[in-house]
């Protein structure tokens, strides 16, 4: 079937209109909001601190520690509240991307906890809360070679686009979503593949990722100059 025109009128390589902002919650040591359409994720950073138990404690460098929620009320019909499945392997996905940037071996024995929310969701939600983590350990001063973005992409009928949202993933022909993150440098650090596509529609997919990846990095890098602008005119 073919997929000729977007549901919200978006170009196949036009993102949803992207928000971010740092330093939200007062008492963490790091966080920030990312906001892609209706999406909206929410990191806090807490650490480096020390690790209990001991026996997971590494004495060469710190352990990042994530932990991806989504709030009850995110979506149109109420999610059960606590850890599942789905969440625990977000989280776990989250810290493999956002490894590769960190320098922990300034913190042997400690723990970073990074805590994601979604408040609102409309697809693209781990790639959101990557983009906010990211963001969240810049602004917590944890040691970083480089920023993380992450944006879906993916095929809708017979196109390949940035970004689904909810009405895309739950086309009637079905979906492909790939999320991915990357650096600056467009060196890939998470990507994941639910559904089929070809090798050319996969490379077409990364090609758009790619460019979505440079977009929201600027994004990002704006919102920490921003901040940090408006406390050395205080």
């Amino acid at each position: 079937m073919s997929y000729t025109k977007r549901f919200d009128n978006r170009k196949f390589d036009e993102m949803r209109k992207i928000e971010a902002k740092v330093d939200i919650i007062p008492r963490a040591d790091g966080s920030a909001m990312f906001k892609i359409g209706d999406t909206v994720a929410i990191a806090a950073v807490y650490g480096p601190r020390s690790l209990h138990p001991k026996f997971l404690q590494d004495p060469e460098k710190g352990i990042l520690r994530c932990n991806y929620t989504m709030m009850p009320f995110s979506v149109s019909e109420r999610i059960r509240p606590g850890p599942s499945r789905r969440s625990t392997e977000i989280s776990l996905v989250t810290s493999k991307s956002l490894l590769p940037v960190l320098d922990l071996t300034k913190f042997p024995n400690a723990v970073v906890d990074v805590f994601i929310q979604i408040i609102q969701a409309n697809a693209g939600t781990r790639c959101a809360g990557i983009c906010a983590a990211s963001m969240a350990l810049a602004h917590a001063g944890i040691p970083m070679k480089d920023m993380v973005a992450a944006v879906s992409v993916g095929k809708v009928g017979d196109k390949i686009v940035i970004d689904l949202n909810k009405e895309e993933e739950d086309h009637e022909e079905g979906a492909t979503d790939i999320p991915v993150a990357m650096n600056s440098e467009g060196e890939i650090t998470l990507l994941q593949l639910d559904g089929n596509v070809n090798k050319n529609e996969l490379f077409q997919a990364l090609e758009f990722a790619k460019k979505g990846c440079s977009e929201i990095d600027v994004i990002q890098r704006k919102a920490l100059k921003d901040f940090y602008k408006g406390v050395k005119n205080e």
